[in-house]
């Protein structure tokens, strides 16, 4: 009898339900060595991990890029590369400092794009006063890599009393976004999709969320962050619940969703809760500060930060939802592959 074969399948790249089961089988499980000291580390699945050095914490990312298409509205694949890893960083509460990055090419693409995608690299990199201190770069045959792929690696520190993980989340907590949800993802998933948008106002909020992040923690009282990338806001506050051991509470009527993206949901059937945002934070914050943060970012710019739910007691990692009509649903993992090579 022949046996079945298991095969990999684009949901376990996709950031949901798939891919934390298989990372958990292959990885985690199997490595014995998965920290440093009392770091974050390789079990914690955090935004970044962490080397204790004395009082400071050096906070270490890495990530791989392979957006479809390489340009879009708002963005590139070099743009996305670099704030993805500084937002990794920012979001443990550190400063980034530097990053590295690697780039595989494929045989035949075009050199203007690649002077582009690399102009677009150096310029976001030193805006955010990041240095690039290395890299390495491959070329591949024809057809045996899609246009490019960009691994980059970040690192930054933190003080030990200022770092900030995903699973600090306590009860009566206030939950915030830093702006309008699903901008990327929307983005991204129209361009696949074959549809038009350069007559449109819809584009990818791709961009640092270093600010924000100050502005918050600035105010004290931040208890968790996460960057909401693939499997968007759903995914991320999940894994917030889930590791916190806490239930999440949200208002349907009180998160920042632009019209535009609801449009493109609606027509392609998606709902925005899942779609990759590239620019926000996802902040857990004390409900003595929650007003005071989102006020300071609301004069900083970040006009649609607000806060969209809270934290409770009860079915320890669930998130529900209330919606506009009164009823009460489960917002779940992400499952499948919603939107293959969004970042």
């Amino acid at each position: 009898m022949m046996h079945e074969r298991k095969l990999i399948s684009l949901s376990h790249g996709a950031g949901g339900k798939e891919m934390g089961e298989l990372l958990r089988e292959l990885i985690i499980s199997k490595v014995k060595m998965s920290g440093f000291e009392e770091g974050i580390g390789l079990e914690d699945m955090d935004d970044s991990s962490t080397i204790p050095l004395g009082d400071i914490h050096v906070t270490v990312t890495t990530d791989s890029y392979t957006v479809n298409p390489v340009f879009f509205p708002g963005g590139d694949i070099g743009k996305l590369a670099v704030t993805g890893t500084i937002n990794d960083l920012a979001v443990m509460g550190a400063r980034p400092l530097a990053i590295v990055d690697a780039m595989v090419v494929e045989e035949g693409f075009p050199m203007d794009d690649l002077k582009r995608i690399v102009s677009s690299m150096i310029h976001t990199a030193e805006g955010e006063g990041v240095a690039l201190i290395g890299g390495d770069f491959k070329v591949m045959p024809r057809k045996s890599l899609d246009k490019i792929i960009i691994t980059t690696s970040g690192i930054g520190i933190v003080s030990r009393e200022a770092l900030i993980t995903d699973s600090g989340l306590r009860p009566g907590d206030k939950i915030i976004v830093t702006g309008t949800i699903g901008e990327h993802g929307a983005t991204i998933l129209a361009l696949q999709s074959g549809i038009d948008v350069g007559g449109t106002s819809l584009r990818s909020d791709c961009a640092s969320i270093v600010e924000a992040m100050k502005i918050a923690l600035e105010l004290g009282g931040v208890h968790a962050a996460k960057d909401p990338t693939r499997g968007g806001l759903a995914m991320a506050l999940n894994e917030m619940a889930r590791k916190s051991k806490v239930m999440i509470v949200l208002e349907e009527e009180k998160i920042p969703i632009r019209d535009e993206v609801r449009m493109y949901c609606e027509m392609l059937g998606i709902d925005p809760l899942y779609l990759a945002c590239e620019g926000r934070a996802v902040i857990g914050a004390s409900s003595e500060v929650a007003d005071d943060i989102v006020q300071k970012l609301n004069k900083a710019g970040y006009k649609d930060a607000t806060v969209i739910g809270e934290v409770r007691k009860g079915r320890e990692g669930y998130v529900l939802l209330r919606t506009v009509v009164g009823g009460i649903r489960i917002v779940e993992p992400p499952t499948g592959e919603l939107v293959p090579r969004i970042c």
